[in-house]
């Protein structure tokens, strides 16, 4: 039998009350932000970043809101670790709903000086860690269940920085997105989709030399960076009974940076 929503009201469908998220990179900017987006609708999180002291934040914000926490020191870009997370999950909530890949790093490095060594860093953990934390919840994810690669509008357009690990790591993301989807949500009733955020506040914007976002201000529509909960209003969403018929896209959240 197809899977389908269940007749509720609007605002209801935004909710997941008795659902279990697990979200990467939760240590810091907008991991932070999406596991805390997470337990206001009503989910219980489990957290996984390399930095585990810092998950201590994630933890306290996740338990300020009611919901149960679990912390995993997790690197995406080691198999092992991801199946750890996911067992993780099982062990102490018995499932996965919702798996968030926001782990990601960032580099700006002229092409004709990055090595090979920093090139497959990028993609070992924005791309190839996507896809070890998706084999690894898939497993255990009921029909229902929702997937939410986090790739960026680098994969898209192009900000003025030399970004090619980055940017090419993000568009290779885009489409794990749309190849997962059509393997999984017709046979496992899994939605998998992608966010593709612009310029929100983050440690990755925190690097930015003085006055860059400035000079990038004119492509914005919008006419100003975004706010981190804002993307997690379109994360709610997507993993949400609110998103259930939308699978396989790549929904963009940027102020209208890709039209310009």
């Amino acid at each position: 039998m197809p899977y389908g929503p269940v007749t509720m009201g609007i605002l209801d469908r935004f909710r997941l009350d008795d659902r279990v998220a697990v979200v990467t990179g939760a240590s810091s900017g907008l991991g932070v932000v999406f596991a805390t987006a997470l337990a206001e609708a009503g989910a219980d999180v489990v957290l996984g970043a390399r930095r585990t002291e810092k998950l201590e934040q994630t933890r306290r914000a996740v338990e300020e809101r009611g919901r149960r926490v679990v912390t995993v020191a997790t690197d995406v870009a080691k198999p092992e670790d991801c199946r750890a997370l996911v067992d993780a999950a099982v062990g102490e909530f018995g499932r996965v709903d919702v798996l968030v890949n926001n782990a990601g790093v960032g580099t700006a490095v002229p092409a004709t000086k990055e090595t090979p060594e920093q090139f497959r860093d990028v993609i070992d953990v924005n791309l190839n860690g996507c896809y070890w934390m998706a084999q690894a919840a898939a497993a255990h994810m009921a029909p229902g269940s929702s997937i939410v690669n986090v790739s960026s509008i680098l994969a898209l357009t192009t900000a003025g920085l030399p970004q090619a690990a980055y940017s090419a790591s993000k568009a290779g993301l885009i489409g794990l997105t749309r190849d997962l989807a059509q393997q999984w949500t017709p046979r496992k009733g899994i939605r998998v989709n992608a966010l593709a955020p612009g310029f929100f506040t983050s440690e990755m914007t925190d690097s930015y030399t003085e006055g860059y976002l400035d000079t990038m201000m004119p492509r914005v529509l919008a006419g100003r960076i975004g706010d981190p909960e804002e993307l997690a209003a379109a994360l709610v969403f997507l993993v949400s009974d609110a998103g259930s018929y939308v699978t396989g896209t790549t929904l963009t959240v940027d102020g209208g940076v890709t039209t310009t």
